[in-house]
């Protein structure tokens, strides 16, 4: 699909402004009549070098430091901040939901896999899990014969599915 140049900076315009890739999406739509795919509307932004706004994360910010405690470093002390808040970013957290079941996802998926990660249910016992090219699921207890309760499977199925929502799988 080819873009005239004004609706090219309409898109720019609108990125700039801080709309989400959803919000250009739907504006194409709702102003000009086409019609993009969530992943076309990436590849738009991309094609057009644009990038959105980052928004504000939902982890607190640390507390600032006084200035006698920075000195000389201060600016070094910022950027190892930094670069400690970006490697907190990409760490994988768990999933943690009321009734215990935590599930991770593997940044490295096990081979033979579209994904893989691991699960810690309610009883304390970790197990991996996996969904294979065919979209079968498949659960590897620590120890053969092992089982987790129908709730701990019910309660994993709705966090797993949270959890690769939230990462856009």
């Amino acid at each position: 699909m080819q873009l005239t140049d004004e609706q090219k900076q309409k898109v720019a315009s609108w990125i700039s402004n801080g709309a989400k890739l959803s919000e250009v999406q739907q504006r194409l739509g709702d102003e000009y009549g086409i019609r993009l795919t969530y992943m076309e509307a990436r590849f738009l932004v991309d094609d057009l070098s644009l990038v959105p706004k980052e928004t504000v994360s939902a982890t607190p910010a640390k507390s600032p430091e006084p200035e006698a405690k920075k000195g000389a470093a201060g600016t070094q002390s910022d950027t190892l901040e930094e670069e400690e808040a970006f490697a907190d970013d990409l760490t994988p957290e768990p999933a943690a939901k009321a009734g215990g079941v935590k599930v991770t996802v593997d940044q490295i998926t096990r081979p033979g896999s579209l994904v893989s990660g691991s699960a810690t249910f309610s009883d304390g016992v970790v197990a991996e899990w996996y969904l294979d090219q065919m979209g079968r699921f498949g659960l590897v207890p620590p120890t053969p014969g092992y089982r987790p309760s129908q709730g701990d499977l019910a309660e994993f199925r709705v966090v797993l599915e949270r959890e690769l929502s939230r990462m856009g799988l």
